[in-house]
């Protein structure tokens, strides 16, 4: 059992240390455009950009690493590249890489993690962000656990975990919201999440992970794991470091400073203006430009115009309801690509 650390005080920066997870292929793109919307957005930031990058092992049929004109368009953006070796996850779970990946980052040294799909949209260097107490993104949605009729509720589900790790259940409820209700439970998208030490915080995430994987407590016998296994684990690390729900003063990271967009197609079709406009000027340089076009997604609705054909389809004030419905729309008009 892992009981829940106090860190020591360490004073809130406004320089963090920023971590994607890049390898060949779409990520390759995605961390570039990453990149190049964080020094637009906030060329005063004065942090680390790692870029972790997994080696070749017998996790991977391929070579994983980027090739050679991909890590320089990352240096040239100011990225460090920051290799590191898949033991547990690898091409089996490509969500576990950014578990993995923390292993590999400096000890003791604060970091904010993102997925590469996201564009950083403000001064990420003036967000006042407590390292001492993780948390992560609240933009989220109802995905985990599925509640059978006969089976165990939230509270039985999720309950189950926390006393596997021996953390404290009850502070992590919402009491705002009903019993039963899946928003009183903590469950985080794992988009983004920062804490005091990546290694210490790896090391947890990846033993909880593994733990409900290979030895899950029986209320987890009909639920689904996968893809959800790094969102199941994510809100007991953060609990287990005395953490919890974000701050009012990091709406940002869901807001007006970053933009987890996820899918090209979707992202035209319901970010916010704001949020295309960085991508398009982001990603304008001639250098930028010629790299991304090798990859067909932004070639084609970056630089081809077919984006902004996708956003005419919707109205950004009445969307559908379901992201379902509204990848049907662009499927249907011909424009769905990853």
């Amino acid at each position: 059992m892992t009981k829940t650390s106090e860190p020591a005080e360490m004073p809130t920066t406004t320089a963090p240390s920023v971590v994607i997870v890049a390898q060949d292929g779409r990520l390759a793109y995605e961390a570039i455009l990453f990149a190049a919307s964080l020094r637009h957005s906030d060329p005063d930031f004065q942090g680390r950009l790692l870029v972790a990058e997994p080696q070749p092992g017998d996790l991977w049929l391929d070579d994983p690493r980027l090739k050679p004109h991909i890590r320089e368009t990352l240096e040239a953006l100011g990225a460090e590249i920051v290799p590191f070796e898949a033991q547990q996850f690898g091409r089996h779970y490509p969500n576990g890489n950014k578990i993995e990946a923390l292993l590999a980052l400096p000890e003791g040294e604060p970091f904010l993690f993102f997925d590469t799909d996201t564009v950083i949209t403000g001064k990420l260097s003036e967000l006042p962000i407590p390292y001492t107490r993780p948390s992560a993104s609240m933009k989220r949605e109802n995905t985990w656990p599925t509640i059978e009729l006969y089976g165990p509720g939230y509270t039985q589900t999720w309950k189950s975990l926390y006393d596997k790790f021996g953390l404290n259940f009850e502070a992590s409820l919402d009491l705002s919201q009903p019993d039963e209700y899946w928003q009183r439970y903590m469950y985080f998208n794992a988009g983004w999440f920062f804490g005091p030490c990546p290694r210490e915080f790896g090391r947890r995430f990846k033993d909880y992970a593994v733990a409900i994987h290979h030895d899950g407590p029986e209320e987890l016998v009909c639920q689904t794991l996968y893809p959800w296994l790094d969102q199941i684990a994510l809100p007991l690390v953060i609990s287990s470091f005395g953490g919890g729900r974000p701050g009012p003063e990091l709406d940002g990271l869901d807001g007006d400073i970053s933009c987890h967009w996820r899918i090209l197609p979707l992202a035209y079709a319901r970010e916010s203006d704001h949020a295309i406009e960085v991508i398009e000027a982001a990603t304008a340089p001639n250098k930028i430009k010629k790299v991304l076009k090798e990859y067909d997604p932004m070639k084609r609705m970056i630089f081809q115009g077919r984006g902004q054909k996708v956003r005419a389809l919707f109205d950004r004030d009445n969307l559908p309801r379901k992201e379902m419905a509204i990848r049907n729309t662009i499927k249907r008009e011909g424009f769905w690509m990853r």
